[in-house]
């Protein structure tokens, strides 16, 4: 069955974040950071089904060669940048339907990604990426970055900052409506997009882009395992922190069922956990997640300096989402 996933992050100097960087990654190519001096290399990537950049529609018949070229248009988006938290670059992430054939979903991200381009007047990068073949890895997991510029995008350069990025009291002088509009728009758009694809590909499943509840169903969502634990545990090491998800999981998923694997049987007459233990408990979960993450992130950093000063390729954290 067809599966709803849309997904925005901003990429941001204050996290330490590369424009060229999360390119190159996406794109399984080879871009040089100008601004740090730091190459990043996956020309080895073997799963980029296609690539391209793509500019407002009115800028069709206008030279527009300066973005259409990946390392410039992206090196520019960090020049663009003066502060030390500006954000860099924006991502949609999506899930592209496993029952269409290739050429209907490369379509499919084209299509949404020139409908954004075309409202926020930004350039868009769009990588549509084959499931991967890790272990575990679902076989269904097609899906696409759009990694988009935060400023306008013209024939002299990049402009001003996007209607997307501005802030709440900038929206309110300009008259427009809060930022969450702009979400809900783009979450609603995604769907309804993804739905004529389906349609005219004479498939019947059908994506909704609304909650369980709002849908009138009556189930648990199904279980999400953050990044970070996604990735430790896909390098072979142990996560508290995904294991907690999966008990909580079943926990709602089955009300019925002893836990088991988490503890012996217990008698009914123990009393729950008192606000005090609660709180304690939540505060060590959260430790390990910090712990997990230092723990990926350091791995990351190792891996691209090796890279780098290797001139090989750099593997760090998969951004792509597992299904």
């Amino acid at each position: 069955m067809a599966l709803y996933f849309l997904n925005i992050k901003a990429f941001g100097r204050s996290n330490g974040s590369s424009a060229p960087s999360a390119a190159a990654y996406r794109a399984g190519e080879r871009i040089r950071d100008e601004r740090t001096g730091r190459t990043y290399d996956h020309s080895d990537r073997r799963d980029v089904l296609h690539k391209e950049i793509l500019v407002p529609t009115p800028l069709a018949n206008v030279d527009m060669s300066w973005a259409k070229e990946r390392s410039n248009l992206w090196n520019s988006a960090e020049a663009a940048e003066t502060r030390k938290n500006s954000r860099v670059a924006r991502e949609y992430l999506v899930a592209l339907p496993s029952e269409i054939d290739l050429g209907g979903r490369v379509q499919l991200a084209r299509g949404f990604a020139q409908e954004l381009a075309d409202r926020y007047r930004f350039a868009v990068d769009v990588t549509v990426h084959a499931p991967r073949d890790f272990p575990g890895s679902d076989p269904r997991n097609f899906h696409a970055h759009l990694l988009a510029t935060t400023r306008e995008v013209g024939s002299g350069g990049l402009g001003a900052k996007t209607q997307f990025e501005l802030n709440e009291s900038t929206r309110r002088a300009l008259g427009l409506g809060p930022s969450i509009e702009e979400l809900l728009h783009v979450r609603e758009r995604w769907a309804t997009v993804t739905n004529e694809a389906l349609r005219e590909a004479n498939v019947a499943a059908r994506v909704d882009h609304r909650t369980l509840r709002a849908q009138g169903i009556e189930r648990e969502p199904r279980m999400w395992i953050p990044r970070v634990p996604y990735e430790v545990e896909r390098r072979g090491y142990h996560s508290p922190v995904a294991e907690r998800i999966r008990a909580d999981y079943a926990a709602r998923a089955h009300p019925g069922r002893e836990r088991e694997s988490e503890q012996p049987a217990k008698s009914n007459s123990i009393p729950p956990p008192s606000l005090e233990e609660a709180r304690r408990q939540a505060v060590e979960n959260w430790l390990r997640y910090r712990q997990e993450m230092e723990m990926a992130e350091k791995s990351q950093s190792h891996e691209l300096a090796t890279g780098a000063d290797a001139g090989k390729a750099s593997h760090g954290l998969d951004d792509d989402f597992s299904l």
